[in-house]
């Protein structure tokens, strides 16, 4: 798996460290195949990527059951020094919401 599905080129915005915090913030419960499948990485990655956040300090995995859920660390800060000092609740917060129903317009004048 990997940028087959995106449109007008390869790059994207988000890191596939950002896609995967983003699903797990928004369902902590989430099994990481639906997180794979959600962010068009494989189990794998997805698996790395969060052994990287969880080693970083970003995530807690607790288990409960026959599942794990995943929490995010209060406090937690970006870390590049071009955001640096900056919380990631702000991006998380950004994105919490489903988006919206389709393309905005811009009234003219």
């Amino acid at each position: 798996m990997g940028d087959e599905g995106l449109p007008h080129g390869s790059w994207t915005f988000l890191t596939s460290h950002a896609r995967v915090l983003l699903a797990l913030a928004r369902d902590p419960g989430v099994r990481l195949r639906e997180v794979a499948e959600t962010c068009v990485l494989t189990e794998r990655t997805v698996q790395a990527i969060v052994a990287d956040l969880e080693q970083e300090g970003y995530l807690t995995r607790v288990r409960e059951g026959r599942r794990n859920h995943y929490g995010i660390t209060p406090g937690a800060k970006f870390r590049h020094p071009a955001e640096a000092g900056r919380d990631i609740a702000g991006l998380l917060a950004l994105f919490a919401d489903d988006p919206p129903a389709g393309p905005r317009r811009t009234p003219r004048a």
